[in-house]
């Protein structure tokens, strides 16, 4: 089994709903993303993925987030941006992209700031 990662970047606003602190007023954060791809077979020059394609992948998806209010858009409104959720939502959107060049998501990591994180395993 071969696993490797892309890390990634974006910056977004959010508030927790339900949250007894200062999280609870709406906030920004620039996030760090990795993202974690599993699979078994190498292709014929020895790679499981061109980086290029996963960072495209990932920064797609990414795209959806950057320099927006997470607690507008439809994947959030029924539940809070945490950390964990942002992982798990980037996770469900790059799961048929990476299956369609043979490999898997194995964890998605969000870093909040330098010293809290949340990941995601599928």
């Amino acid at each position: 089994m071969y696993e490797l990662s892309v890390k990634m970047h974006f910056s977004a606003a959010h508030h927790l709903s339900g949250y007894d602190g200062k999280c609870a007023e709406m906030h920004g954060h620039n996030w760090e993303i990795e993202v974690f791809v599993a699979g078994e077979k190498l292709n014929s020059i020895g790679i499981l993925v061109d980086f290029r394609l996963l960072k495209e992948m990932v920064g797609d998806v990414l795209g959806e987030l950057d320099h927006a209010d997470l607690n507008k858009l439809d994947s959030f409104k029924t539940a809070n941006p945490t950390s964990e959720n942002i992982a798990r939502f980037v996770c469900e959107r790059l799961f048929d992209k990476v299956k369609d060049i043979g490999c898997r998501v194995s964890r998605v990591l969000v870093r909040e700031t330098p010293e809290t994180s949340a990941i995601y395993i599928p």
